[in-house]
């Protein structure tokens, strides 16, 4: 019979912000305000108290993990009598539409650059690994772009393993976020970084385990630490309606824009069409594909209406 776990009893740490921000100790700060200004994505507002008080904590610990990761993989390599040298460590960053991903995972990229164990820091979002329009056209799937089945996620797994297997040069396709496609011919290269930041939608999603005990990959199998940014459903449904108001004013006033059409229709329709968007896709994404995925992160950044993080919970090693 099932036995209830008395609600004492939790994988996680929790912190609030001031708690959190005391773990920064003496880790200097390293970068000023304009830079910071120019990390962070539209309509995601980060101040320089916030990288103190949040990200240079984090950027801490990931130091600190990322040392402690390269002296057990000296270890194995000692065992193994391999001398092919450090192994990259590689972060997830995942969460909804609109809630943060880009500007922490900039901002985790610009800190740990500045760590002296890790020198070399790449970044890559996973939009690269969607299905190109045509594809996602011809089967239907348009409406449900950056669900799981819209990602090419063999070519997706391919590139983390070799990545991760320490190779010199691993190359993925290139995503345009304006013309909201894969370009032909454009691509990404990642040499053998220190540290790899995998920042996407679905980046922690699993799927149904085999009944044979057959070995099923997962993108996070590869992932050595991972981050969900976390925010109330209706708050990141601001959120995203006032960036979509911000991109009509900009780029989607550029005629190679995909939503070029939408530069041009009153205030009204827009947000009419994004609200339509927010709550036939992403809404939907994000109840059934990207919330049942937050418990599986090693850290949760809980944000506040005003972008701002309130909480933070980190799994217990």
């Amino acid at each position: 019979m099932d036995q209830k776990l008395p609600s004492s009893v939790s994988p996680h740490l929790v912190f609030s912000r001031q708690e959190w921000a005391a773990l920064r100790a003496d880790t200097p700060m390293t970068l000023r305000a304009g830079e910071v200004k120019q990390l962070q994505s539209l309509n995601d507002p980060v101040s320089l108290d916030e990288v103190a008080e949040i990200y240079l904590p984090l950027s801490r610990l990931l130091s600190l993990y990322v040392a402690a990761v390269q002296n057990l993989h000296q270890a194995t390599r000692s065992f193994l009598g391999n001398h092919d040298g450090v192994m990259p460590f590689i972060i997830g960053v995942a969460g909804s539409v609109a809630v943060g991903k880009s500007t922490t995972a900039r901002l985790l990229q610009a800190l740990l650059q500045r760590w002296p164990n890790t020198p070399s820091v790449d970044l890559i979002a996973t939009d690269g690994f969607l299905l190109p329009n045509a594809v996602l056209q011809r089967d239907g799937l348009m409406d449900r772009k950056g669900f799981p089945e819209s990602y090419d996620r063999p070519a997706l797994l391919s590139f983390l393993n070799s990545v991760k297997s320490g190779a010199e040069r691993t190359v993925a396709p290139y995503y345009s976020h304006l013309t909201y496609d894969i370009v032909p011919g454009k691509s990404t290269v990642v040499e053998r970084p220190d540290i790899l930041i995998v920042e996407g939608l679905n980046v922690l999603q699993t799927s149904r385990l085999p009944r044979d005990g057959r070995a099923v990959p997962f993108v996070s199998d590869f992932f050595d630490f991972s981050i969900y940014i976390d925010a109330d459903e209706t708050t990141i449904r601001t959120w995203y309606l006032e960036r979509f108001r911000e991109l009509r004013r900009t780029a989607f006033r550029d005629p190679e824009s995909y939503f070029h059409r939408y530069a041009s229709i009153t205030e009204d329709e827009a947000v009419a069409y994004a609200a339509g968007l927010w709550d036939r896709i992403n809404l939907v994404n994000l109840r059934d594909n990207i919330l049942p995925t937050r418990p599986r992160a090693d850290l949760i950044l809980r944000k506040g209406e005003d972008h701002k993080v309130e909480e933070v919970t980190l799994r217990r090693l």
